[in-house]
């Protein structure tokens, strides 16, 4: 049985609540490293077999050997460079690019940079940088939503462009079921700033023509939340599994229990658990609005 804990005072305060999407809503780290690890095997089987590929030109004995020696760790240096572009960048001086054209330009330099130039056709790369429209959710994520969405306006608010997250917000559930179903998509190309640049957060107040105390951010990483927290806006913390971004015995992490307003550790349910503690009943069905709102 959950334990059992007191509905917060400020859960009837808030209207909105926004979401972070990857790592939060939806499992990105083993999609993204998976996809480049399996196209690429399918190229170094085809060439063991001898068959032709996709390539008018075939990948080079030169090429194939450096793309046997990659890891999986290797292949992740594509995710983490979303991660080290989207907190480099500085508004008004870095130049601009959305996050679909900075998937394809970086996983192009990082082909360039291993020397895998052939290895894979224009087309091929395009297809693969746009793995990132299409990422599971975690198992509790459509539920949540759904609950929370009874009684908040559920808002998508994301470093992905428009494109990703219109995609992304269609997906179902591992058995088919409901779509995720954001009633609203906020992205950072609306606001020229990548999150946690303040200037997110104050855009997405004007836009939701809320005040901070009626908006609270849902996140899995606490520097997210912090940045939002500085806003004015509430902050409850997802734990999700490798989304931490500092060892659990660093005092950053244990000063973030005293000012997050809500947080939900591995384990206890994810979203589901969220709205539970916000005083929603999860054991009916979410067509049932008024029972929820009960």
């Amino acid at each position: 049985m959950p334990a059992t804990h007191q509905v917060p005072p400020w859960a009837t305060e808030i209207k909105a609540l926004t979401f972070d999407v990857f790592g939060t809503s939806v499992a990105w780290r083993e999609k993204i490293v998976s996809a480049l690890a399996s196209a690429t095997q399918s190229k170094l089987s085809s060439a063991s077999a001898s068959n032709s590929t996709s390539s008018e030109t075939p990948p080079s004995e030169q090429v194939l050997s450096r793309a046997r020696s990659l890891t999986r760790d290797d292949w992740a240096e594509w995710r983490r460079a979303y991660a080290d572009w989207t907190r480099s960048f500085v508004p008004d001086e870095t130049p601009w690019r959305d996050i679909d054209t900075f998937h394809h330009e970086s996983l192009v330099d990082l082909l360039t940079k291993w020397q895998l130039d052939g290895l894979f056709t224009p087309s091929e790369v395009e297809k693969l940088s746009l793995t990132w429209h299409d990422l599971p959710p975690w198992p509790d994520t459509i539920r949540g939503l759904q609950l929370l969405g009874s009684r908040y306006h559920t808002v998508a608010l994301s470093n992905a462009n428009q494109a990703i997250l219109k995609d992304l917000n269609s997906q179902k559930g591992v058995d088919g079921s409901s779509p995720l179903g954001f009633q609203r998509l906020l992205s950072c190309d609306m606001y020229q700033a990548y999150k946690p640049n303040p200037k997110v957060y104050q855009g997405t107040l004007r836009d939701l023509d809320l005040q901070p105390g009626e908006v609270a951010m849902v996140a899995a990483h606490l520097g997210d939340l912090e940045a939002a927290k500085k806003e004015g806006l509430r902050a409850i913390y997802v734990a999700r599994p490798g989304e931490l971004e500092f060892d659990a015995d660093e005092d950053k992490f244990k000063k973030a229990k005293e000012w997050v307003d809500l947080w939900v550790e591995e384990g206890e349910g994810g979203m589901v658990e969220a709205a539970r503690r916000l005083g929603i009943n999860v054991d009916i069905d979410v067509g049932d609005v008024a029972g929820v709102l009960g």
